[in-house]
C-alpha cells in the first residue's frame, strides 16, 4: 500500500518507463454523503499497487504521471469521472476492456466473466457493502481489489489482437473517444425532479408537497451528518410519512433524536401551510408524440439495425438503443451525436 509521499516518489519513475497503465477505483458511497475515493488500484510491468488517496498523501504527481499514458479500465465511466472529482485527473487516451468485449460480440462481459474466458481464473466476489475507507485495509480486501487490475494489461492484449484480425479496431477506437468525451460532461442534479421517489407518481398535488419538503428536510440531514439520506431514513418510510401528514395523522419516529423530530415535523407542517398554487404538478412527458411516419422509420431503423448486428454478431443496442433509433428517427441530423462513424456506417446514416 503506498501510503506516503516519498513511496509514490519511488513509484512515479517505474510509471514512466511504460505507455499503458491499468487503472481501477473503489469508492464509499454507502457510508457518506459524498462519494469519496478510497483506494486507486494501477497495474504495470507485471506488478500492482495500491494507493491510499485517504492517507496524508499528495496525488497530483500521479494524475499527472497517468494524464500521459493510455489508460485501461474495465468500464470507464464511473472511474474516470469519480478521478475526475477526486484528482482533478483527465485522461488523454483510454482502452474499455468491456467495449472491446462487445465489439467481439461477447455477451458476457464483467470482469469475472472475461478473466474466467482468456485465463480460466476464477475471482473471488467481493462484497457491494464493503466499506473500502476502512483502515488497515483487510488482507482479503487488499486482494480483491489488485485482482480489478491485476489482468487487464493482458486482458487488452488478447482483445486488442481480436480487434484486430476482425478488422474492428478503428471502431474500438472511436468507441472509446466517444466514452472518454462523455466523461468529461457533466452531469447536473434536477433539483426539481430529485424529490421524485418510486411511488410519487401516485399521489396527489398536497400530498406530493409534503414529500418534496419531506425529501429536503433528510437530504440536508444526510449532508450534515455525511451520511447516505438512507441512513437518515429509507424512502419507503419517507413515502408513508408524507402520506400520513397529508391525512392529519403524526408519524412515529421514536428513533430520531428530539432535534430531528422537531425538524421533520416542522418540514411537514411547512408544506401543509403552502397554498395549492405552490404543490408540485404531476410530471409530464417530455417530447411530443411521435407521428405515424417517425414510427413507420423508427421501426425501418430497428429492422436494419438489427440485421446487420445479427451479420456481424453484435448486440444491437450496442449499435444503436432503441432511444436513439427514435431520436433519429424524428430527426436525422441528430445522428453525428448520438452515434459514432462506425455505427452510422452500419446503418447507412
Amino acid at each position: 500500500m503506498i501510503e506516503t509521499d516519498s513511496q509514490l516518489a519511488e513509484l512515479l519513475p517505474k510509471l514512466g518507463e511504460v505507455d499503458r497503465i491499468a487503472v481501477d477505483t473503489e469508492a464509499d458511497s454507502l457510508h457518506c454523503y459524498y462519494e469519496k475515493l478510497c483506494l486507486v488500484q494501477i497495474s504495470f510491468g507485471g506488478n500492482d499497487y495500491l494507493i491510499d488517496p485517504l492517507a496524508q498523501i499528495d496525488l497530483a504527481p500521479l494524475a499527472a504521471a497517468l494524464a500521459e499514458k493510455e489508460i485501461v479500465l474495465q468500464g470507464a465511466d464511473f472511474d474516470l469521472r469519480l478521478l475526475r472529482r477526486s484528482l482533478n485527473f483527465v485522461a488523454t487516451r483510454i482502452f474499455d476492456t468491456v467495449i472491446a468485449a462487445r465489439l467481439l460480440g461477447i455477451r458476457a462481459f464483467s470482469l469475472a466473466a472475461l478473466v474466467e474466458q482468456y485465463f480460466g481464473v476464477g475471482l473471488t466476489k467481493g462484497s457491494q457493502k464493503a466499506n473500502w475507507a476502512k483502515r488497515p485495509l483487510p488482507k482479503h480486501m487488499a486482494e480483491y481489489a489488485m485482482n480489478d487490475t491485476r489482468y487487464l494489461l493482458p486482458l487488452a492484449e488478447k482483445l486488442e489482437a481480436q480487434l484486430h484480425e476482425r478488422g474492428r479496431l478503428e471502431w474500438f477506437r472511436q468507441s472509446c473517444q466517444r466514452a472518454l468525451e462523455q466523461t468529461a460532461v457533466q452531469r447536473v442534479r434536477d433539483e426539481d425532479e430529485t424529490w421524485r421517489i418510486t411511488g410519487a407518481g401516485t399521489l396527489d398535488g398536497r400530498t406530493s408537497a409534503v414529500l418534496r419538503e419531506l425529501w429536503q428536510w433528510r437530504d440536508k440531514e444526510a449532508q450534515a451528518a455525511d451520511r447516505p439520506p438512507f441512513h437518515i431514513l429509507q424512502n419507503h418510510l419517507l413515502l408513508r410519512a408524507a402520506q400520513d401528514f397529508a391525512a392529519g395523522e403524526t408519524p412515529d419516529f421514536r428513533h430520531f433524536s428530539t432535534r430531528r423530530r422537531e425538524g421533520f415535523r416542522a418540514a411537514a407542517e411547512k408544506a401543509l401551510q403552502l397554498p395549492e398554487s405552490e404543490w408540485p404538478v404531476r410530471r409530464r412527458r417530455h417530447g411530443t408524440r411521435p407521428t405515424r411516419e417517425m414510427e413507420r422509420l423508427a421501426e425501418e431503423l430497428r429492422r436494419r439495425r438489427d440485421a446487420v448486428a445479427d451479420e456481424h454478431g453484435l448486440d444491437p443496442s450496442f449499435i444503436a438503443p432503441r432511444g436513439a433509433l427514435d431520436a433519429l428517427a424524428a430527426d436525422e441530423s441528430r445522428s453525428t451525436t448520438l452515434l459514432v462513424p462506425w455505427q452510422r456506417s452500419l446503418l447507412e446514416l
